[in-house]
């Protein structure tokens, strides 16, 4: 796995610290494909163009969790100054004529027809030769990987073996599918409106320092770890009369940064309970994460904590796929946890 890539997934392992969820969930790549399953069994498998061979585009294939579901399909495709993406293009599979797929002017994405996506699907599976042309211009997918990752979604959604399975089909009735899972439902709390700063003495800082340092001995926030004083300056806002939330500075790389959340005591021990050491942001009650999976931006991972009157409850982890140079902001949205939060109004 690429360097950037185990990037994104250290700092997403390292964000469930807090209000990690038992939900079942997955991330999975294998050469050019990968697979990202949230905690409602909705999987998502995203193939790319070989590396190093352009015009570059990706595909996504979504899938419900539950027996007789269907499989869609989008196209993405790159643009750049040597290729204009079409409105249209030709979609063929071991040259066999499939149709055209229209592709959206603002987001250069298109989605395939049911025929398509059967015609696509076998395909990837036997290393066919898929491709969309239009104006002298040919876009292809690679199959490398797709097995591996196709067979893990059916295993996952317990579609082995069954009518539906992509990879390995058989008799058992689709009815042993595992069904779909909810969404948790989160309601979130308002924070306090005081806005009056917070203050502590020397003394204080140091013993809350301390108190931070206890919930961070596997150096996953080193720049808390370092601090043996009182000198520093704590990040304070008050969550209710008795809680506060804490941040810190916890490490920074060649073009990330990230801080630590925790929440704790307004009164000595302090208490402290580390939330996520790679926070990027906090506002009103909701803590975010967004981090690159490389300068210049086309991969990214996300998260968010949000405040439910007693504890910062993770309540969304995904990335937007590969580093391919496909979009500026990443190619799709691969959660691999989703909840309904409800904010009090």
């Amino acid at each position: 796995m690429p360097t950037s890539r185990k990037l994104i997934y250290l700092v997403l392992a390292a964000s469930t610290t807090a209000g990690a969820t038992d939900l079942p969930s997955i991330s999975f790549s294998h050469k050019d494909w990968e697979l990202a399953c949230d905690n409602t069994r909705t999987c998502r498998a995203a193939g790319y163009h070989a590396e190093d061979d352009g015009p570059n585009g990706s595909i996504l294939l979504t899938r419900a969790a539950g027996p007789n579901q269907p499989i869609t399909a989008q196209l993405q495709l790159a643009e750049d100054e040597q290729h204009r993406v079409p409105r249209q293009l030709a979609m063929t599979v071991d040259g066999r004529d499939m149709g055209a797929v229209g592709i959206d002017a603002k987001s250069n994405i298109g989605t395939l027809s049911p025929a398509q996506v059967q015609a696509l699907l076998p395909a990837l599976l036997k290393d066919g030769h898929i491709a969309w042309h239009a104006k002298g211009t040919t876009w292809t997918i690679s199959t490398a990987g797709a097995n591996a990752v196709l067979l893990k979604m059916d295993e996952f959604q317990g579609r082995l073996a069954t009518p539906g399975a992509l990879v390995r089909k058989g008799n058992r009735p689709e009815t042993s599918v595992l069904p779909p899972l909810p969404a948790p439902e989160i309601q979130a709390a308002a924070v306090s409106k005081d806005s009056k700063p917070i203050t502590l003495t020397t003394a204080q800082t140091r013993d809350l320092l301390a108190a931070l340092r206890k919930t961070v001995k596997d150096g996953s926030c080193e720049l808390v770890d370092k601090k043996s004083d009182g000198s520093d300056t704590l990040d304070l806002h008050r969550l209710t009369k008795d809680k506060l939330l804490v941040s810190h500075a916890c490490w920074m790389a060649a073009y990330n940064a990230g801080d630590g959340y925790w929440v704790v005591d307004a009164q000595p021990p302090y208490s402290a309970v580390l939330v996520t050491t790679s926070a990027t942001e906090y506002d009103d009650g909701v803590i975010s994460s967004m981090q690159k999976g490389r300068g210049i931006g086309d991969c990214i991972g996300t998260a968010t904590w949000t405040w439910d009157g007693k504890s910062f409850v993770q309540t969304s982890a995904a990335t937007t796929g590969m580093c391919r140079e496909i979009s500026a902001g990443g190619t799709w949205d691969l959660p691999t946890l989703v909840t309904r939060v409800h904010k009090t109004h």
